[in-house]
């Protein structure tokens, strides 16, 4: 029997992490976090975590930060940004910082399923 990826979700905002949860829980393990330190502290404890997907804004750290630290610790893991605000910028930041993709909220469940296929 094979495993499932496993997804860690990151994002401070409860109701974004259940649209994940029930967009992801059927093809996906899927673990979350709901701040940056959390997330890193996963990362470290868990070598089954094959993707992450990153809020950009949240309280003290944000996500381009937490994914520079993210590709620091471990190099492949894929990450892809999630983000509430659309801007060259801010896709330039992230794709610097080593995020591998750039999602918008808000988002269609095809449009992450299909962007998450893409590196899984």
């Amino acid at each position: 029997m094979s495993q499932k990826p496993t997804i860690l979700i990151c994002d401070d905002e409860e109701g974004i992490r259940e649209s994940f949860s029930l967009i992801l829980k059927d093809k996906y393990d899927l673990v979350f976090a709901n701040c940056g330190e959390d997330c890193i502290k996963i990362l470290k404890e868990n070598n089954n975590i094959n993707l992450i997907l990153m809020d950009i804004k949240m309280p003290k750290r944000n996500g381009i930060e937490i994914t520079r630290e993210i590709k620091r610790l471990k190099p492949n893991i894929k990450v892809i940004v999630v983000t509430g605000y659309e801007s060259a910028e801010i896709a330039k930041e992230a794709t610097e910082a080593g995020a591998d993709a750039y999602i918008t909220k808000p988002f269609e469940s095809k449009d992450i399923i299909t962007k998450i296929s893409m590196y899984l």
